[in-house]
């Protein structure tokens, strides 16, 4: 019936209708690891093992509040059987007084076990969420290929939120717990191993009862944290791209999509917090039970004088005591397992590997001419296929070259080799001579400059996102660079001027602006290799003339990657590739390639006749 009611889980789509695997995006097909929840503990048992002094701090204020929990009903049985019972009024006073004390005090340590724990689950995800931001910053582009962003984020937040909320609470619950146990089936042994016999038959019940439970809610709260990254990739995708969903009227799929995955997190959820709900209340009639017997034998033992009411008083508070850890414990295992599933999403990306280290003879780059040379270049990203194959060129210190070629002939990958975003599967890729895997990644970023179709800009200051392309800059460099990139007019016009705050995304200004940023950012990089990837192909005539203009000034003197379908943007670039299925079919300048016949002058012949490069 229960297999019934929980329908299995199907894999989530993407926003494009494509069948997902559960952990991967649909260009990955990396099988889930194999989950091991003790060594999950024990590596969040390292991050807590930082803060030892206070962890012994805690675990001290845990054993006096737990012996001060244990000594309140104890004085409690002493109070009834030598003052109450015998009338004892000044007796009864400072015992009263003294429970006041021991209450008092129990206040006291739970308050600072509280205090100090907390600083110490706060300490410990802001090691982890630290370290998890750093790491992420050290893998490599295609491992961002191949993942939502969104799913990535709600790793960051939403699972290490969980473990810092499990930690605020579980290691002082469970600790307090097994030390309260302990402590109350010693008393009730001392008073009565009768009633304390009474009390274990419920205990195999509880364990039976707890371990059915948990097994089951251990993979549904798994699916559950899934399921929410899922989710929140989705919501990432279909904001960021909402121009295009209203543009093709998408909007009751993309609207139909999410009610589906955010019901598998409604189902999953309902059925982990279902199962967790059952632990409570089945200890309660455990609980119940276990206290009626008490009682019944125990008023059975006061009739034949064999145990004092004061006695049974005790031993029904310590029975209690005794359930009451049980019940805790099962509760916390069930919180505890929600943790590791998201610990275990965190160190998942923690164990990803990163970018290949440097080896220790990495050659460090002061100074480039910028000349570069690929010598029988072949990579896939897959296996299936080559998407670069044998290619080899060579580009002069300061000389300009463009490519050009069908969507997916691999220019951009070509790009992507040259910055080291993936490294080759064979052939050498040189600068100045050297070769490229034999340099440090960032030495060879800091002497490149890129301008992207998509000019992306990050939330604050225009003069803080010019400036991100050299951080020490002051602000005369990045005026005068908002002036080569002719953007200074448009930036005066408005209110704040250079201080003029932009929206997430550089939400506010038009695209041409955006770009006209980016070229200011890049020419204050002062780049020696400048990398253009279609970036004027989302910009109007009028604005693209404009943007020529600044390119041209930033082009000058440095060696220039050029990709473009506009052909009027690269006709003056000293030489021009044309990529045709990975392989270069064609080189040589505007007027040369024309004079050929071959596939750029089918393609200049075309654009001209469609009027594009008018």
């Amino acid at each position: 019936m229960l297999k019934e009611l929980i329908r299995p889980f199907q894999y989530p789509r993407t926003a494009m209708g494509r069948e997902a695997s559960p952990n991967q995006p649909v260009s990955s097909k990396v099988k889930p690891r194999a989950r091991n929840w003790s060594a999950t503990l024990r590596r969040i048992w390292g991050y807590l093992s930082r803060s030892k002094a206070k962890l012994y701090l805690v675990l001290l204020m845990v054993i006096a509040s737990s012996g001060l929990t244990l000594l309140g009903p104890f004085l409690v049985g002493r109070t009834v059987d030598n003052y109450i019972v015998l009338q004892n009024s000044s007796g009864l006073l400072y015992s009263l007084l003294g429970l006041a004390c021991v209450y008092v005090l129990q206040s006291v340590t739970v308050w600072l076990q509280n205090y100090w724990m907390i600083g110490i689950a706060q300490s410990t995800v802001f090691s982890m969420r630290s370290q998890l931001f750093e790491h992420l910053h050290k893998l490599p582009i295609s491992f961002f290929d191949k993942r939502q962003h969104g799913e990535l984020m709600s790793r960051v937040t939403n699972d290490i939120e969980n473990v810092s909320s499990t930690l605020n609470s579980s290691f002082i619950q469970i600790c307090s717990s097994l030390l309260t146990l302990i402590g109350a089936v010693s008393v009730m042994l001392w008073l009565s191993p009768l009633l304390t016999l009474l009390t274990f038959l419920v205990v195999p019940a509880m364990v039976y009862g707890t371990k059915w439970i948990t097994k089951r809610t251990g993979r549904l709260f798994k699916e559950q944290q899934k399921n929410l990254g899922d989710l929140n990739g989705h919501i990432e995708e279909t904001i960021s791209g909402q121009r295009i969903v209203k543009m093709f009227s998408q909007e009751k799929r993309v609207i139909a999509e999410f009610k589906e995955k955010n019901e598998r997190i409604r189902r999953s959820a309902f059925w982990a917090q279902t199962f967790t709900g059952f632990i409570p209340k089945v200890m309660n009639v455990l609980n119940n039970l276990s206290f009626a017997m008490i009682a019944g034998v125990g008023g059975i033992l006061a009739l034949k004088n064999l145990i004092t009411i004061g006695a049974i008083i005790v031993f029904v508070e310590y029975s209690r005591q005794f359930t009451r850890p049980l019940n805790d414990l099962a509760n916390q295992f069930n919180t505890l397992l929600s943790a590791v599933a998201g610990a275990e999403r965190v160190f998942d990306i923690l164990d990803e590997e990163a970018e290949e280290k440097e080896t220790a003879g990495s050659v460090r780059l002061t100074e480039l001419r910028g000349e570069v040379n690929f010598s029988n270049v072949s990579f896939a990203y897959d296996k299936g296929g080559e998407t670069i194959s044998n290619v080899s060129f060579h580009a002069a210190p300061g000389e300009t070259i463009a490519l050009v070629g069908p969507t997916g002939a691999g220019k951009t990958t070509l790009i992507n080799l040259l910055s080291r975003f993936y490294d080759t599967d064979s052939g050498v890729i040189t600068v100045d001579g050297i070769d490229i895997k034999k340099v440090h990644r960032a030495d060879l970023r800091k002497q490149m400059a890129f301008v992207l179709q998509d000019s992306f800009l990050f939330q604050g200051t225009i003069r803080e996102n010019i400036r991100y392309g050299r951080l020490d800059a002051t602000d005369e460099e990045v005026e005068e660079a908002a002036k080569m990139a002719d953007a200074h007019s448009f930036i005066m016009k408005m209110r704040n001027q250079y201080d003029t705050v932009l929206k997430p995304g550089g939400g506010g200004i038009s695209q041409g602006q955006k770009q006209l940023l980016s070229i200011a950012r890049a020419i204050l990089a002062n780049p020696v290799i400048l990398i253009l990837d279609e970036a004027t192909s989302s910009i109007d005539t009028v604005t693209e003339v404009k943007i020529q203009d600044a390119l041209q000034r930033l082009m000058k003197g440095r060696t220039s990657f050029v990709i473009a379908h506009r052909l009027n943007t690269i006709q003056k670039a000293d030489r021009i590739l044309v990529l045709q299925d990975g392989k270069i079919t064609e080189a040589g300048s505007h007027e040369e390639l024309l004079r050929r016949r071959g596939f750029y002058y089918e393609l200049h012949n075309r654009l001209v006749t469609f009027g594009s490069d008018e």
